[in-house]
């Protein structure tokens, strides 16, 4: 059984529907539960464990999304804050309210 263009006509049929509750694309419509929520018989909210680490509060743990990027930019030696990084509304209001250090 090949993996490829045969298996890929077989795909006109929709198993997947919006589901009234969550409003996610995971409404199976055969099988009556939703992917994402797992109502519909069952009244309680799918919950698993997989993805308690990534949830916890604490900061090296997870996928530390926007963390990753500055502790390898500081590994690297950047040492300044570039005029880029910073949002555009933060860099108006940075230019307008200059501030003349004394040297």
């Amino acid at each position: 059984m090949t993996k490829g263009t045969s298996s890929f006509g077989k795909r006109r049929n929709t198993v997947h529907t919006l589901h009234s509750h969550c409003g996610s694309k995971g409404y199976h419509v055969q099988k009556s539960t939703c992917g994402r929520c797992g109502r519909n018989p069952a009244n309680r909210k799918r919950k698993h464990n997989w993805s308690a680490e990534a949830q916890r509060p604490t900061t090296p743990l997870g996928r530390m999304r926007g963390l990753r990027t500055v502790y390898r930019r500081l590994r690297h030696g950047q040492k300044t804050v570039s005029c880029c990084s910073i949002p555009l509304i933060l860099r108006t209001s940075i230019t307008s309210h200059a501030i003349s250090v004394p040297v």
